[in-house]
C-alpha cells in the first residue's frame, strides 16, 4: 500500500467514527447515558490519533487525493464525488479540530452528567464534530457543499438543546437565518464554478486556476463574491454578528466549539477557496472592509462588558473580523496562524470560564498603580514601533513583494503598545515594566518567525492574492488609521469621566444597538417560533 493510498485512508477514519456514534437514535442514547458518553470520548480521542498518524505519514510533497465514488451531473458542471483532497491546510485544520473535539467532548461527559437529555446531546455533538472534519477533507466542491450545510444544521441541534428557554430559540432562528442565507450562496458558487471549469474536484479546479491568466470570466467573478458572503456569514461579520454574542443559553462545550472551532470555518473557507477568489481583488477588499468594520466595533464593545463569556463572545468576533481582513489582504498563513492560535485559546477560555470569574473575585495584589499620562503613551508607542519594526528588518520581512504586511506590522506595534502602557500605567515597579518590554520583544519575535514558517508550510496550499497596489496602499494606510484611533479611543473609555464618555460607554455597551434593529426585521419577515418557548417558562 503506497504512502499517498494510506494518508487518504487514515484521514477517513475520524468523520466517519463520529457518523456511526451520530447515527445512534436519540431515545437509545438517552436510555444509555454513560455508554453513549463514553463511547463518543473514545471516538474523539481514536479520531485525534488517526489525525496525528495522517499527519505523519503525509509526504508534504504536493496534494494529494483520492475518489471513491463519483456521479455526473447534468448541465456539464462536472460530477458530485466522494472523495478526499489533503495538502498542508487540511491537516493543519484535521488535528486541530480533532484535538478541540476530544476535549470538548471529555468536558462535556462531566457537564452534561445527569441531564435527561445528555444522549441526544452527544449523538449531536458528534454529527457536527462528523460535519466539520467531512467538511475538512472534502476532495469536491459540491460534497464540501453539503458537508458545510450539514455542520451547520447540525449545530442548530446543539443551539437548540435547550428548547424551551426563548432566548435560546430566538438566537437559534437568527444562526438559522443567517446560515441558509450563506448555504445557497455557497450553492450558487459552487454552481457557477462548475459552469466554468467543468469541473467539481478540487485538485482539477486548483490546477486549472493556477495555470489562469487574463481577467477572471464573470460566472467566478459572481462565486468569488458568494464565497465572501457565505464566509463572512458563517463567521459572524457586521452586521450578522448579534447571534454569536447570545448563544450562552447552549450548554457551555456548545459555546466553546462554536467560538473553537465552527465560526472559524468563513476563514477555512476562503483559505480553501484561495486559488479562485484570490483572483478577484474587488472581492477581496470588500472581504478586508468587512472584517475591519466588525473588528473595530467588537473591539470597543468588548471593553465595555461586565459578562465574561459575552465579553469572550465579542472578543471572537473581533478575531473573526481579524482573521478575514488578513485573508482579504491575501496573507493567507498569518490568517491560518491565527486561526490556530484563536482556536486553542478560545477553547481555553471557554471550558475555564468558571474559574475566571473565581480569579476575577480573588484579592488582587495592589503593585502602585499610577495615573496615566501622555508620556508613557508616547513612549510605549515609540518603543513599540522601533520593536516591530527592528524585528520584522532584522526578519527580513519588507513591503516590496507584500505591502499589505505593512499593515499587520503596524496591528502588532499597536498591540505591543497596549501591553506596554499596561505595564507602565498600572505598576511604578521598573522592573515589571522591564519584564514587559522583554515579553513584548518575545511576542513580537514569535510572531514573525511563526508566520515565516506558516508562509512555508502552506506554499503551494494556497494561491497568492492578484496584485492591486493602489487599492492596497489605499486599505493599508486606512486599516493603520483605524488601529491608531482604535488605541486612543480605547485608552479615552478607560480614563474618561465625561458625559459624553458616559454615553458613548452606554452605547457601546449596547453594541450601537445594530442587533437590535436586525432581530426587529427578521421578526417581521421570518419570525422565531417563541410561543413554545414560553409556554413552559423557560424550563425543562
Amino acid at each position: 500500500m503506497n504512502i499517498t493510498y494510506f494518508t487518504n485512508t487514515v484521514i477517513l477514519i475520524a468523520p466517519i467514527m463520529f457518523w456511526i456514534v451520530g447515527l445512534v437514535p436519540a431515545t437509545v442514547a438517552n436510555n444509555n447515558p454513560k455508554l453513549i458518553s463514553r463511547v463518543h470520548s473514545t471516538v474523539a480521542w481514536c479520531a485525534f490519533a488517526s489525525a496525528l498518524l495522517a499527519a505523519a505519514a503525509f509526504p508534504f510533497d504536493r496534494p494529494h487525493s483520492l475518489q471513491l465514488i463519483s456521479q455526473d451531473l447534468p448541465g456539464n458542471i462536472g460530477a458530485f464525488s466522494i472523495s478526499t483532497y489533503i495538502n498542508t491546510v487540511t491537516l493543519i485544520m484535521l488535528v486541530l479540530v480533532s484535538f478541540v473535539g476530544a476535549i470538548v467532548t471529555r468536558y462535556a461527559r462531566n457537564y452534561l452528567d445527569g441531564d435527561p437529555q445528555q444522549g441526544r446531546f452527544h449523538k449531536w455533538l458528534s454529527l457536527t464534530l462528523a460535519s466539520i472534519l467531512t467538511l475538512i477533507i472534502s476532495g469536491n466542491l459540491l460534497m464540501f457543499a453539503l458537508a458545510w450545510i450539514s455542520t451547520s444544521l447540525c449545530l442548530h441541534q446543539l443551539l437548540m438543546f435547550y428548547k424551551t428557554r426563548p432566548a435560546a430559540v430566538l438566537v437559534a432562528h437568527k444562526k438559522f437565518i443567517a446560515s441558509r442565507i450563506g448555504d445557497v450562496s455557497l450553492i450558487i458558487a459552487t454552481i457557477l464554478i462548475g459552469s466554468s471549469l467543468h469541473t467539481l474536484e478540487f485538485e482539477k479546479v486548483f490546477q486549472i486556476m493556477s495555470t489562469f491568466d487574463g481577467p477572471l470570466p464573470l460566472a467566478l467573478q459572481w462565486a468569488s463574491w458568494l464565497i465572501i458572503l457565505s464566509a463572512a456569514l458563517k463567521s459572524a461579520q457586521f452586521p450578522f454578528h448579534g447571534w454569536l454574542i447570545q448563544v450562552m443559553e447552549a450548554p457551555t462545550p456548545v459555546s466553546a466549539l462554536l467560538h473553537a472551532g465552527i465560526v472559524n470555518a468563513g476563514a477555512f473557507l476562503v483559505i480553501r477557496m484561495s486559488p479562485i477568489v484570490s483572483q478577484s481583488p474587488s472581492a477581496l477588499g470588500m472581504l478586508a472592509i468587512i472584517g475591519l468594520v466588525t473588528l473595530a466595533l467588537a473591539s470597543l464593545v468588548m471593553l465595555t462588558q461586565t459578562s465574561i463569556k459575552v465579553s469572550l463572545a465579542w472578543s471572537t468576533t473581533a478575531q473573526m473580523g481579524f482573521m478575514l481582513l488578513e485573508c482579504g489582504l491575501g496573507l493567507y498563513s498569518l490568517a491560518m496562524l491565527h486561526l490556530v492560535a484563536h482556536s486553542l485559546y478560545k477553547a481555553h477560555a471557554f471550558l475555564s470560564s468558571g474559574s475566571g470569574v473565581d480569579s476575577f473575585r480573588a484579592p488582587a495584589i495592589d503593585y502602585g498603580a499610577v495615573k496615566p499620562q501622555a508620556w508613557r503613551l508616547v513612549f510605549a508607542f515609540a518603543f513599540a514601533v522601533l520593536l516591530t519594526l527592528g524585528i520584522a528588518m532584522g526578519l527580513g520581512i519588507g513591503d516590496t513583494q507584500q505591502p499589505a504586511l505593512m499593515a499587520t506590522t503596524a496591528v502588532i506595534a499597536i498591540a505591543m503598545t497596549q501591553l506596554l502602557l499596561q505595564a507602565s500605567s498600572l505598576y511604578s515597579n521598573g522592573a515589571f515594566i522591564l519584564r514587559a518590554m522583554a515579553l513584548a520583544v518575545l511576542v513580537s519575535t514569535s510572531y514573525f518567525v511563526l508566520h515565516h514558517l506558516f508562509e512555508v508550510a502552506l506554499a503551494g496550499s494556497v494561491l497568492p492574492a492578484s496584485p492591486n497596489d493602489t487599492f492596497q496602499l489605499t486599505l493599508v494606510v486606512v486599516i493603520i488609521a483605524v488601529f491608531i484611533g482604535l488605541l486612543l479611543l480605547q485608552q479615552v473609555l478607560k480614563t474618561s469621566r465625561s458625559r459624553l464618555g458616559e454615553t458613548i460607554y452606554v452605547h457601546l455597551y449596547n453594541g450601537l444597538y445594530i442587533d437590535v434593529y436586525i432581530t426587529r426585521m427578521l421578526q417581521r419577515v421570518w419570525p422565531a417560533p417563541l410561543a413554545k418557548a414560553n409556554s413552559n417558562g423557560g424550563k425543562l
